[in-house]
């Protein structure tokens, strides 16, 4: 079966008359449901486990292999008809019904194993259609009246642990003889092949009579001489000492489809995956080639070792393995291996993401630098311990937080790339003006409305670029990389260069041409002045007298004319910069939305990655055009930011001086790539 139902899958070749006839069958049922808290219940139309999953199908096995009584199966059949809340659990009723729970010997990983000490009474009968257990009445009376001799010790672990402390072995016809070495040979192989088919195997035990010595009449209470030994955790091993073998379950807990593809996304991102876990080595080592960390499980050689192993190797050899390339496995691992692993990947400067879902995971989530629990599975103990709940418990969604989270920190660096940038590019065009002495500009309010309005919209949209498309094929940075490199200081002021150069370059362009590139500028009807009359306005008066003198330009923008000629010649440099003002100020926003289009990534190509991929940049860009013509073409909001309207001519000037941003960053995003590439 592969899900809580009772009557989901079966087991093959058990029939009831053989179920009556094989105690070994009957005793594994009882181990099942004795040394169990888990509780299988019907919730939304699905069956579910409250509590360990691997109880919960321990719990099941135990409601299909039934009880040997044809009437009881009956009344459990029927059970299920009429009421499947009930009957999803009825067979365990059943067998508890047999027996009352004395004291539990939890579990610890000390020994691998835990144990329930009962009473068996006279057998109990089915629940019936109604849901109820009506025991015999012997199994009513006081404990203290009862023969003192029923007590049995139910075992479950380990199977070589378990194994390691039998004596006897229990046959199917309800003989106990001496395990010999066969026996255990013969056990230890079967346990082998059912660990390399990644099935999780636990061994089961029994033991009563005189083996129990003082517990074979303990009856419960806090006043008995055998209950000192119950509270003392070390006499528990040897409590379950002396056992005899009943068998072994297998049970398999398929990893999700996929989480293969998901270590692989891991394995090309430049993340190691080591697996801690406390199952047997075999199934460790099958599950781990199951899920891709080992092609096979003969690669796991040199790779899988357990915690014994590991914890008696030197120092120099647990690093060197932790280290080492590629994915690695640790089994039958303690909360000591599990800490020590995290402390020593620290302590060689890697970053430690740990999972983990129980109490005992607690130390080792607390240590990592990220602690994850299980959000379904987890302990409170644990997710207090953590940094990040999984609400799904899918190691897939540790992989897509890594690549958003690499996202996030892209998208980061693409708005500081951009804002850096653009503003290198303003200071350098007001810086470029001072030093060659052109006339200014831009004017402080034209700045003002770049940098607060116009920017603003493409800025908040690089929030919201998609992953880069190799996202998960870089290597993790460093914890202690700078936010800004060396090299994307350089990349900030090339392009801040160029974008400082384009506006002032577009300022000179108008007044020293009248056509530039095939473009025509003549339609406006302004007079071209030399680069020299251009860097020297301010010595316009000393032009010459008379016929001589500097006569100014006449210009037209909007259907409107300005002129300044004849004594007003010398304001063609001051307030006749309006057009040539503009023309910079639509050049630096023009430029800025290109380089918002080069801030979609840091190093793929805008071939790539085109524009379309952030909608709500293109979104944003038209809104910071919006703004722009608005102030442009309405007459009132032209005259408070001192700009005329462009004519398609000028437009195409614009365009020309504004799109070589885009090859220049194209070109930085080459060398950019090859420098990642050699890791230089």
């Amino acid at each position: 079966g592969t899900s809580y139902a009772p009557a989901d899958g079966d087991i093959v070749g058990l029939t009831n008359d053989k179920l009556k006839q094989d105690v070994c069958i009957t005793s594994v049922a009882q181990v099942c449901v004795m040394c169990n808290e888990a509780v299988i219940e019907l919730k939304d139309g699905q069956y579910k486990c409250a509590g360990e999953p691997t109880e919960g199908a321990l719990k099941v096995l135990a409601e299909k292999i039934g009880v040997p009584s044809d009437a009881d199966m009956s009344r459990i059949a029927d059970l299920r008809v009429a009421d499947p809340a009930k009957g999803c659990q009825a067979v365990s009723a059943a067998v508890a019904a047999e027996c009352v729970k004395l004291a539990t010997l939890e579990f610890d990983r000390g020994r691998k194993s835990m144990s329930v000490i009962v009473k068996e009474q006279e057998s109990g009968a089915a629940p019936d259609a109604g849901g109820t257990v009506k025991r015999a009445t012997r199994a009513n009376t006081p404990l203290r009246t009862r023969p003192a001799d029923t007590n049995k010790l139910l075992v479950k672990g380990a199977p070589e642990c378990v194994l390691e402390r039998c004596a006897q072995v229990l046959l199917p016809d309800g003989t106990v003889v001496a395990l010999s070495d066969a026996m255990r040979a013969e056990v230890t192989a079967k346990v082998a092949e059912m660990s390399k088919s990644a099935l999780r195997c636990l061994g089961f035990a029994v033991k009563s009579g005189a083996g129990l010595q003082d517990l074979r009449a303990y009856d419960g209470s806090d006043t008995h001489p055998a209950h000192k030994q119950l509270m003392d955790s070390a006499l528990y091993a040897g409590i379950e000492s002396d056992l005899t073998f009943v068998g072994l379950a297998g049970l398999r807990d398929p990893p999700r489809p996929e989480v293969r593809g998901a270590i692989e996304a891991c394995a090309t991102a430049g993340i190691r995956v080591i697996v801690i876990t406390g199952d047997n080595k075999l199934t460790a080592e099958a599950i781990c080639s199951d899920i891709g960390i080992f092609a096979s499980p003969a690669d796991a050689e040199g790779k899988s070792f357990t915690g014994r192993e590991f914890g008696a190797m030197s120092r120099e050899q647990q690093t060197a393995l932790v280290m080492a390339p590629g994915g690695c496995v640790f089994s039958r691992a303690e909360p000591k291996h599990k800490q020590d692993i995290v402390r020593l990947l620290k302590e060689n400067g890697q970053v430690v993401a740990m999972t983990g879902d129980g109490v005992n995971d607690a130390p080792a989530l607390k240590l990592a630098d990220i602690g994850i629990a299980m959000g379904i599975t987890g302990t409170a103990v644990a997710k207090e311990a953590s940094d990040m709940v999984l609400a799904d418990d899918n190691f897939s969604s540790i992989v897509d937080a890594i690549s958003e989270g690499r996202s996030i920190y892209n998208n980061m660096k693409a708005f500081i790339r951009y804002m850096i940038s653009s503003n290198v590019g303003e200071v350098v065009s007001i810086f470029l003006t001072a030093a060659l002495g052109m006339p200014e500009g831009l004017l402080p309010v034209q700045l003002l409305w770049v940098n607060l309005v116009t920017d603003g919209p493409p800025a908040t949209a690089l929030g919201f670029n998609p992953p880069d498309v190799d996202i998960m094929t870089k290597k993790p940075r460093k914890k202690d990389e700078d936010l800004i490199s060396s090299w994307a200081m350089v990349r900030y002021l090339i392009v801040g260069l160029y974008v400082g150069g384009a506006t002032v370059g577009i300022f000179a362009i108008w007044y020293t041409h009248t056509a530039f590139m095939g473009i025509d500028l003549s339609q406006d009807g302004h007079t071209a002045v030399t680069f020299h009359q251009l860097t020297h306005w301010g010595d316009c008066s000393t032009w010459g007298k008379g016929k001589t003198a500097f006569k100014g330009s006449t210009f037209s923008a909007g259907g409107v004319t300005y002129d300044y000629t004849g004594e007003n010649a010398c304001d063609y440099f001051t307030e006749g910069k309006t057009k040539a003002s503009t023309l910079s100020l639509t050049t630096l926003v023009v430029i800025e939305m290109f380089n918002a289009l080069n801030a979609l990534s840091e190093d793929i190509s805008l071939l790539v990655m085109p524009p379309w991929i952030n909608p709500y940049l293109l979104l944003a860009m038209a809104v910071s055009f919006g703004l722009h013509f608005v102030i442009m073409y309405i007459p009132a909001f032209a005259t408070i930011f001192a700009i005329v309207p462009l004519d398609v001519n000028e437009w195409l000037l614009v365009l020309l001086c504004a799109a070589p941003v885009c090859l220049i960053d194209e070109v930085l995003k080459v060398i950019g790539r090859y420098l990642l590439k050699t890791g230089t």
